[in-house]
């Protein structure tokens, strides 16, 4: 059901009582809403157009977490935060989603693994039904938690940019708004970052201070790992609303991290390279299969090529946005069904099943 903002309704008020523009003001108020909400569909996630089977499904923790998974009782102090953040309203957890945030605590058992949702009730304890949560609650280090923006942005210069009335009319509002999480959650807590297209290979941890080359000349803050307060995420936060341009997609994510690194250095081409303690990892680290190649994903590959591929990753970006509307064949070669199978094999074992049901119910 279309539901009109409230914010728009005060507008169309305020509007009517001045006659002689109020026709105008409205035909454009109108179009522009239309505009953002059909075409550019900002509040809308790809994968929450992807459909999954027995949303509502137990997982079976004993099945899901095969023993031992060599999961810590104590963490220790060093280890640091592992964040995904879901800036949409969504709660209905894609395999990707499950699948980067199992292999994530597979590969962080001594980390909290925290994955902050814009869409949870702030004050219900509970969560959704859906199999995802009950697979991904099995993990002892997973805690999903709502997102607070408002409280995530206190004590920033972010906290003016998100409260503008006007602000979530932008056209690339959801991405830009990712975009500004990543850098406040470094800055306020450090540890580390993905997005939730990654599959995590090994533990991160020792990529400290580090951020990776996505191809040339361009970083991507898909990953980021750095202490807390670092010098260069502040410049991130000072430069995100200095140079802000909300209308230019990329312009406050791959862009601003480039620029800033840039003037951090100083240089002119980014290369792989340390740089006043902070690191720009080549390309193989946590970008393997460049985005203009995300196709391959989906090709098989033998066991040597598998190897070859991957020998010096520690992560794997999918490139979701591009990839989402691509068949995976479960079971199959393909490298997104062998990264599936080896790192998150709880959720692979769900997909597997769904897979067969489907196969059932077709014939």
């Amino acid at each position: 059901m279309f539901r009109m903002p409230s914010c728009l309704l005060r507008l169309i008020r305020v509007v009517l009582s001045h006659k002689p523009w109020a026709l105008f003001t409205l035909i454009f108020v109108f179009v522009s809403f239309a505009y953002i909400k059909l075409y550019l569909g900002i509040w809308e996630d790809p994968e929450s157009r992807v459909p999954t089977y027995g949303s509502s499904a137990e997982i079976s923790c004993a099945h899901s977490v095969p023993s031992p998974l060599n999961i810590t009782r104590g963490r220790s102090p060093s280890a640091g935060n592992v964040f995904f953040v879901e800036t949409s309203e969504q709660t209905t957890p894609s395999y990707l989603f499950s699948c980067s945030v199992e292999s994530a605590a597979r590969t962080h058992p001594a980390s909290r693994v925290m994955v902050l949702m814009r869409g949870l009730a702030k004050k219900n304890t509970s969560l959704p039904k859906h199999w995802a949560f009950s697979l991904l609650s099995c993990f002892p280090n997973v805690e999903i938690q709502p997102l607070d923006l408002t409280e995530l942005f206190s004590g920033t210069p972010l906290k003016r940019w998100f409260m503008w009335p006007l602000r979530h009319w932008e056209p690339y509002f959801l991405p830009v708004l990712s975009d500004a999480c990543r850098i406040v959650l470094m800055w306020k807590f450090g540890g580390i970052y993905l997005d939730t297209d990654f599959i995590v290979l090994r533990n991160l941890q020792n990529l400290t201070n580090a951020l990776g080359i996505q191809d040339y000349d361009v970083l991507n803050g898909a990953f980021l790992s750095f202490k807390p307060k670092h010098k260069f995420m502040k410049l991130c936060i000072q430069d995100f609303v200095q140079e802000y341009n909300g209308w230019v997609w990329g312009h406050q994510g791959p862009e601003l991290l480039t620029r800033v690194f840039k003037k951090w250095c100083p240089i002119r081409t980014i290369r792989s390279m340390r740089c006043r303690g902070v690191r720009a990892l080549a390309q193989e680290v946590v970008y393997p299969i460049p985005w203009q190649e995300w196709k391959k994903l989906f090709e098989a590959v033998n066991a040597s090529e598998f190897h070859k591929l991957l020998k010096n990753t520690y992560a794997v970006h999918i490139w979701n946005k591009l990839s989402h509307g691509a068949k995976l064949e479960i079971p199959s070669q393909a490298l997104l069904a062998q990264l599936y199978s080896q790192f998150c094999p709880a959720t692979y074992a769900k997909m597997k099943h769904d897979s067969e049901l489907l196969s059932g119910a077709a014939v």
